[in-house]
């Protein structure tokens, strides 16, 4: 068996054991991610505008998240390893979105 199967098989095992569709899970990763960024261009331009951004904000937010969200809420039995690596991710997204919101605000 080719490791790609191998591998393909385990993920999707994944699914099941958890009660996690990893298609929906890639979904709405992958679908978020346009959204993430419009969101983000968003936020820039009313901060640069001097315009309320806690719309924008909260909707980078979400976007960054959905795809966790959706894992916290579809999911049996994760393990407590994957709720901190979840929480990580989401702290290092924060760090990194806000850094660019202020390198951002800051050339225009």
């Amino acid at each position: 068996m080719h490791w790609w199967e191998i591998f393909k098989e385990w993920f999707l095992s994944l699914g099941k054991k958890y009660g996690v569709n990893p298609f929906i899970f890639g979904s709405i990763y992958m679908g978020a991610i346009p959204f993430f960024f419009l969101c983000l261009a968003w936020t820039i331009k009313n901060i640069r505008n001097k315009k309320p951004f806690v719309l924008p904000v909260l909707l980078t937010g979400f976007f960054f998240i959905s795809a966790y969200l959706y894992l916290i809420i579809a999911g049996r039995n994760i393990p407590a390893w994957v709720y901190l690596f979840i929480g990580i991710m989401v702290l290092y997204g924060i760090y990194s979105t806000v850094k660019k919101i202020k390198d951002k605000t800051r050339k225009g």
